[in-house]
């Protein structure tokens, strides 16, 4: 799992001699990245920087960022970066231990998943951070899903969602589809110059949630795999995504260590969305109700409030939501 990226692979090395890192990071920029022409590019122009002194004397942390923004703003890609790495997995000796530990790390943030609410009107809530490996996670998506399963509509909040896995956001997004028949997204990887297809999962633990709204809630903060799970279901019109339009990052990438205190993200593949022909990288996800980030949660709350009110003949769930509808000012609905 990375941060603030699509999982994608890992080579599983870790550099045990002194190394120049700026040239590794070269070397794996040049023959991994998804983009070989913008590659070679920055390979051209980063030589030349350094050259001309830009990162003479830099101590880690520093170069990682004068690294970082150098790449951004050759490469115009918000995956692509240079960082410290997590002092955990540093320390980690072998690919196992590494693998444990982003485990460890995972559960202890409930892999992903912050809040899990029945809100007054019998709406379901989903505060999801990020999205976790559908190996890893599944059980704790399936126990979310489930909390939620009867309510009426259902909120899912990405707007502090920095990205995660493309199995997960499969595994999540299945359970709006009744079957195996919705092909979500596909994953151009360069080095093989193969495309993997997703589709809906035949089977999931527990119940679909079909045939009512989902309200999908963004930020400027939304990212990568976050940005997927919106796009894959605007796309479907399987969601109505409220908030601001999202970072703009869709390349899945790798994680590489460089040197035993620094690693680069390296991004080797593009999505391709089958409703679209593309994706969301460099533009984001545009919403389809815009309004401020902190305005979100409102916007959302209050129509799936209206649709309660609309559709369910239940009057304590009718008395919640009209309850619900006065404190956030809504309209008067008739009883």
């Amino acid at each position: 799992m990375t941060e603030g990226g699509i999982a994608g692979p890992g080579l599983g090395r870790v550099p045990t001699m002194t190394v120049d890192p700026i040239e590794e990071a070269l070397a794996l920029l040049r023959t991994g990245y998804v983009l070989p022409e913008r590659a070679a590019r920055a390979v051209e122009e980063i030589r030349a920087r350094r050259a001309a002194g830009a990162y003479d004397g830099l101590a880690d942390e520093a170069l990682a960022e004068r690294l970082t923004a150098d790449l951004f703003a050759i490469c115009a890609d918000r995956h692509l970066r240079v960082r410290l790495r997590d002092e955990t997995l540093a320390a980690a000796t072998t690919e196992a231990d590494r693998a444990a530990a982003r485990h460890t790390q995972m559960r202890l943030d409930n892999y992903g998943i912050a809040r899990v609410e029945r809100l007054d009107g019998n709406v379901g809530y989903l505060d999801l951070r990020m999205i976790a490996e559908a190996g890893a996670g599944g059980r704790a998506i399936a126990a979310a899903m489930e909390l939620v399963a009867h309510t009426h509509a259902l909120i899912v909040d990405l707007r502090r969602n920095r990205g995660g896995s493309p199995n997960g956001v499969i595994f999540w997004t299945s359970y709006f589809f009744p079957d195996d028949q919705t092909h979500l997204n596909s994953i151009h990887d360069r080095e093989s110059g193969t495309t993997r297809q997703y589709w809906s999962l035949a089977y999931l633990p527990g119940e679909r949630y079909l045939d009512r709204p989902v309200f999908v809630l963004t930020s400027g903060t939304t990212f990568s795999g976050g940005e997927e799970f919106c796009y894959n279901l605007q796309a479907q019109g399987r969601a109505t995504l409220v908030g601001e339009t999202t970072r703009g990052g869709a390349h899945p990438t790798r994680v590489v260590p460089i040197t035993p205190t620094l690693e680069i993200t390296v991004p080797y593949a593009r999505s391709v969305n089958p409703v679209t022909g593309t994706n969301w990288e460099g533009t984001g996800v545009e919403p389809d109700v815009p309004v401020p980030a902190d305005q979100a949660y409102d916007v959302a709350y209050r129509r799936a409030l209206e649709h309660v009110l609309a559709t369910t003949t239940a009057p304590g769930i009718r008395a919640e939501a009209r309850a619900a509808l006065d404190r956030l000012g809504g309209p008067t609905h008739p009883a």
